[in-house]
């Protein structure tokens, strides 16, 4: 029971971290959260799929409050979007053991992938400008959070021992 209550803990506490971290950006810097070219500061809280299953639905229901409270979200970006957060995250936890020199790059990749597929798709239907344009534009924002952020953040909680005291 304590573990159930621990997990939910840390998926609630995730979730909650990524809605404030995007309000937020969105505060001190209007619109740099939607769009085609967004990059989400938020969105390198994806490392934490490396250390806890709980952060895949937690990020999953950060995603899905953030899209579904703000209003310049687009209305299929709540489906598609909260989608894409959960398919990556939980790509992200099953491939935490795939390293090259300790970085995750594999997973580090897949909220590119995953982002640039589904919601590359979206912005075709509301915006046009053709599918592999916005898919690259989303991948490109994806990419840069999650390779400077991402392994920044990645690299703190492993130097700090914090993987084993928070995550276990």
């Amino acid at each position: 029971m304590h573990q159930k209550i621990h997990h939910l803990t840390q998926g609630a506490i995730i979730a909650a971290m990524y809605v404030a971290l995007t309000y937020l950006q969105n505060f001190i810097l209007p619109n740099s959260t939607s769009w085609a070219m967004q990059c989400r500061f938020s969105e390198a809280l994806c490392v934490l799929a490396f250390f806890t299953s709980a952060a895949v639905p937690g990020l999953t229901i950060g995603c899905f409050l953030f899209n579904l409270s703000y209003a310049g979200a687009l209305p299929l970006d709540i489906v598609v979007g909260t989608l894409a957060t959960f398919l990556a995250t939980y790509a992200m936890w099953r491939s935490r053991h795939l390293t090259f020199k300790g970085i995750p790059i594999p997973g580090l990749a897949m909220p590119a992938l995953c982002n640039a597929t589904l919601v590359g798709w979206e912005l075709t239907v509301y915006i046009g400008g053709g599918f592999w344009m916005n898919a690259l534009y989303v991948a490109l924002g994806e990419l840069t959070v999650l390779f400077t952020l991402g392994i920044l953040l990645y690299h703190v909680l492993k130097k700090r021992h914090l993987d084993k005291s928070l995550f276990q």
